[in-house]
């Protein structure tokens, strides 16, 4: 049996797409890394072409164009919610896209999968390094502090979170005993949240710090 014109190469092209963009996930130990993006640029491929062959003259699209809705499925299945918002959805885009490209090379425009390919790996690590430039300036982290009980204990540590330029916002606090517990999400530079952890651990009335 003959392979159609060109399919191998395809193939090929889009297992280094694929395998580029794969290896950049799996370097950054997210779910969907090497094999997985690199299967589904496989696939998307060979569904491409196939639509090309299978389908009729006039609609040779239909059995491509249900690639969009089918993968929508598998990037469904990364995201999470976690402890500040929903987790995954940059890996779900990354499928997506991954399987455009895959449909790019199976249409017989490598070169426009290639050019993006380079764009979206130079863009992953040009927002990576500013993604970490505003993780220092903003970082967002939870505080549970337990102490003795006095009138007002709460609003005294509220008040070094002024001191120390973060913004914060109570989200819980109980009374057991003769101890109070306040837990609060808190906002800001990397350097203001260091100087606080710092003068809370050396504040002998707090019985437990949790940061």
């Amino acid at each position: 049996m003959n392979l159609p014109d060109g399919v191998l190469v395809k193939l090929l092209l889009s297992l280094l797409v694929g395998g580029l963009i794969g290896a950049e996930r799996e370097y950054r130990s997210k779910s969907a890394g090497f094999r997985t993006l690199t299967l589904i640029c496989i696939g998307a491929t060979i569904f491409t072409v196939f639509s090309q062959i299978l389908g009729d003259p006039g609609n040779r699209d239909r059995v491509a164009s249900n690639i969009a809705t089918g993968i929508g499925f598998v990037g469904a299945g990364v995201i999470f919610k976690g402890d500040f918002g929903v987790n995954g959805i940059t890996t779900a885009a990354m499928i997506w896209v991954t399987a455009a490209l895959g449909m790019a090379i199976g249409a017989g425009y490598g070169l426009v999968a290639v050019i993006s390919c380079l764009i979206i790996l130079i863009m992953l690590l040009v927002f990576s390094k500013l993604e970490g430039w505003i993780d220092r300036v903003n970082q967002t982290r939870n505080y549970k502090i337990v102490c003795d009980y006095q009138n007002e204990t709460l609003h005294g540590y509220e008040e070094g979170f002024q001191r120390h330029h973060l913004k914060f916002k109570r989200s819980k606090e109980m009374k057991v005993g003769k101890l109070i517990t306040g837990e609060w999400i808190v906002k800001g530079s990397e350097k203001n949240h260091l100087n606080f952890i710092h003068a809370i651990l050396n504040d002998p009335n707090v019985k437990e710090f949790e940061y």
